[in-house]
């Protein structure tokens, strides 16, 4: 028996080398996996795939040229926070910032004009446990940012108390998302909350098809 072989991935834009990218043999095309914190652009019609709970994911294209990516962030409040948007809400923003300007400064970097940009954004699920504002500021944010950005949402899906999967096409802005009602392990809080205890707080420097 012969053993098929994987067709050999593109090459990653410079600076995405270290994101996980895989073939998918289901899809049939190049794949790459984010995680929170990190976020992934593709000029190659290739799929980004994440896992959602309280964090969100803002899918984002040049409609024109078909470059875009998905980023996947949460802002860094910590559970014994007293005033979620007091003290900590500049902190918090620029982190949230950092997560959105370096997705949008990549796709522009590659050729892509601001008023040809598309979002869509999924994610924000009261998923953790005695941290259930989370989400909801996550939605409050990524919104807040995009109106004084001037960027419009096309399509979205946030809130609620699901994790989801995102899987988001660039070249198209198609978007195939599920819901996991189904999951039986911790596996989406618990990287959830490394990731919460893992974040420093630095300086500032369409459709949706369920399956």
């Amino acid at each position: 028996m012969v053993r098929a072989v994987n067709p050999k991935l593109p090459q990653p834009l410079p600076g995405f080398e270290q994101v996980n990218r895989y073939w998918d043999k289901r899809m049939n095309l190049a794949a790459a996996k984010i995680l929170p914190g990190e976020f992934y652009v593709s000029d190659q019609g290739e799929m980004i795939v994440t896992v959602l709970g309280s964090c969100i994911a803002a899918c984002i294209r040049d409609k024109i040229l078909g470059i875009g990516g998905m980023n996947h962030f949460m802002l860094p409040f910590k559970e014994d926070d007293a005033d979620r948007w007091g003290n900590k809400v500049s902190a918090a923003s620029r982190y949230g910032n950092w997560a959105m300007e370096y997705l949008i400064n990549a796709i522009l970097s590659q050729g892509g004009s601001r008023r040809n940009l598309e979002v869509k954004l999924f994610g924000g699920g009261q998923v953790l446990a005695n941290m259930t504002d989370v989400g909801k500021n996550n939605i409050e944010f990524a919104l807040s940012y995009l109106e004084e950005e001037g960027l419009s949402v096309v399509a979205q899906d946030v809130g609620g108390p699901y994790p989801r999967k995102v899987l988001y096409f660039p070249d198209t802005g198609a978007v195939k998302m599920r819901k996991l009602k189904s999951v039986h392990n911790d596996t989406v809080e618990r990287r959830e909350r490394e990731y919460s205890r893992s974040i420093e707080v630095k300086p500032a420097g369409g459709d949706v098809e369920l399956f």
